[in-house]
């Protein structure tokens, strides 16, 4: 590290430094048959493994009076780069979730794998079927570059396959370089490593970085990868259907800790533009500085952005030219429609697309609705792709002509819905897991959002705003895995059944929001939120969208940075 620290070490920093390149003492622990959990530093080093440890919040009281341990479990995630996956990858995810986990797959916001209520005896047979269909959990979680985004959006196939190809070498170049992942999981043999620890790990050392690290890259007109919440950002310039390069943005980041104001949400800010070439050279020479310069000491003001809002955006932009060994060009101009998907079938470069609607990405079936069924049937006769998009929807993607019926038939058979039936507000609708699984989750997310727009869409009906463009987001705590401080409308959990409700994010991904009520329940939800719609819905400007629209009535005043996100609340 080159910059003096706050203060001494946090403890997961010493952790990291006595796990032996991310090892730990995983091999034995997994072993243990005595307990369904692993010790807590194994848990939190599992991370890097693309797993957390968590426990069946719904059973606690149940178990605990019945004396038992807590149902621990483990959720594993896999990554998929630009959220492209085949239609064989597919399958694997599908059987293994059935097979492993809850019979459920969770498509994240960015676009990776989730499997839940995998149980410890069967992570490494897990991991290691993962890894004969070429995929892999390395790096999906911890300290350490996540998955990386890439626009999904199936209108822009003519450059999407270009865009997918850095998101892969970027996910490649990126990854940490210790044998510990295919040593622990994969069962080659260990081998007593006498380099130094550049030669081990020449990028993130024994300490890796100081917090996650994340990157996605947008394709304008659509900023579905919500570029500005990324820690770096690449932002496309396409001109006559060529990728030119990238405007490069750093300093994005969505989490933050209730009453703790030196926390806030941040917005990445654009410094400058790179050739396609040099995308790599300035990845890593970024994740260095973070590497070299983050907070070590309070994990909570360990993220990239504060780093730069410490030092400021110019000293950043000097100290990454400095390790370039050359200067970025001047921005392009870029400018974003929307951040959501487009749903139904669209063609493009003679292939088709057709975009479904996943409430919540959960893949799943239920009673009325096969969704996880049909989706394995198409899987089996589709020769394209699959496209996680980072709204949480799926797109089957690359559909031929003569695939074309026969998909189209199954669709049809297994009513899987491109969300046209629903109303806007629910087809731009995200939400966490939360609860019972997330053992950070302050209140629900997933379970309850699709029943508060069950009750908002009644008072859209009643304003006639039923197709109007709505971005609303739920988290089950401020950690913001939903990205809520992007949306229109965002409830961030604070307790069982409260929420804190934002308003004011806009509609491209390009403003926060800000608070505007505190700790309320449904009652007062709905109380607060019908006259705002009924005001929107008559005094409105044409094209105005509802984050706007509050601002502009004075509800709540602008956030263009996470510097202002806690000044001047609405109360």
């Amino acid at each position: 590290m080159t910059d003096k620290q706050p203060g001494p070490p946090s403890e997961m920093e010493k952790l990291k430094e006595k796990s032996d390149y991310l090892r730990g003492s995983l091999v034995k622990s997994f072993q243990e048959p005595l307990t369904a959990s692993i010790p807590e530093g194994d848990a939190k080093i599992l991370k890097f493994h693309g797993s957390y440890m968590q426990d069946d919040r719904d059973l606690r009281l149940e178990r605990k009076q019945q004396k038992l341990e807590p149902a621990y479990q483990f959720m594993t995630r896999v990554r998929a780069p630009g959220g492209v996956a085949t239609p064989e990858q597919w399958l694997v995810m599908d059987d293994i979730a059935n097979k492993y986990g809850n019979k459920t797959l969770k498509l994240t916001t960015r676009q990776a794998f989730q499997t839940h209520g995998v149980l410890k005896w069967d992570m490494k047979p897990q991991i290691q079927e993962i890894n004969e269909a070429l995929m892999d959990t390395l790096a999906a979680c911890g300290d350490v570059n996540r998955n990386v985004m890439a626009g999904a959006n199936p209108y822009q196939s003519e450059v999407h396959g270009e865009v997918y190809e850095w998101s892969k070498e970027l996910s490649d170049y990126l990854s940490p370089r210790t044998s510990a992942y295919h040593e622990i999981w994969l069962d080659e043999e260990k081998i007593v490593d006498t380099r130094s620890e550049e030669e081990i790990e020449p990028m993130y050392g024994k300490f890796c970085l100081p917090r996650k690290f994340k990157i996605g890259i947008a394709v304008p007109p659509s900023n579905d990868v919500d570029v500005y919440s990324q820690d770096l950002g690449f932002i496309a310039i396409v001109e006559n259907g060529k990728l030119l390069g990238f405007n490069v943005a750093v300093g994005g980041g969505m989490g933050m800790t209730h009453g703790d104001t030196n926390t806030y949400p941040q917005l990445a800010r654009v410094i400058g533009f790179c050739k396609p070439e040099n995308i790599l050279d300035v990845a890593e020479k970024i994740i260095t500085i973070q590497r070299d310069y983050g907070n070590r000491s309070d994990r909570k003001n360990a993220r990239f952005k504060y780093t730069i809002d410490k030092r400021g955006l110019p000293w950043v932009k000097e100290e990454l030219e400095q390790r370039l060994g050359y200067r970025l060009e001047q921005e392009r101009d870029f400018h974003f429609d929307h951040n959501g998907d487009r749903y139904g079938w669209t063609e493009g470069k003679g292939e088709w697309h057709f975009t479904l609607f996943v409430q919540n990405g959960r893949i799943k079936d239920e009673d009325n609705y096969p969704l996880m069924t049909g989706l394995r049937k198409i899987a089996k006769v589709h020769e394209g792709e699959f496209r996680l998009s980072p709204n949480q929807n799926l797109i089957i993607a690359r559909v031929t002509d003569a695939k074309r019926e026969e998909i189209e038939t199954l669709i049809e058979k297994y009513g899987l819905t491109d969300g046209r039936s629903h109303s806007a507000l629910r087809r731009n609708s995200m939400a966490c897991v939360a609860m019972p699984t997330c053992g950070l989750a302050m209140a629900e997310s997933e379970r309850y959002l699709p029943t508060l727009v069950d009750k908002l869409e009644d008072i859209l009906d009643e304003a006639g705003l039923r197709e109007e463009e709505i971005v609303i987001r739920m988290s089950g705590c401020p950690n913001g895995c939903s990205r809520p401080a992007l949306a229109e409308i965002a409830f961030i959990g604070k307790a069982p059944g409260k929420y804190n409700m934002y308003l004011g994010g806009g509609f491209t991904g390009n403003r926060l929001n800000r608070l505007y009520r505190e700790n309320i329940g449904e009652e007062e939800i709905l109380d607060t939120l019908r006259p705002l719609f009924i005001e929107y819905a008559t005094e409105r400007e044409e094209g105005e969208h509802f984050g706007d629209f509050v601002i502009r009535a004075g509800h709540v005043k602008a956030v263009q940075s996470g510097l202002d996100f806690h000044s001047e609340v609405k109360v």
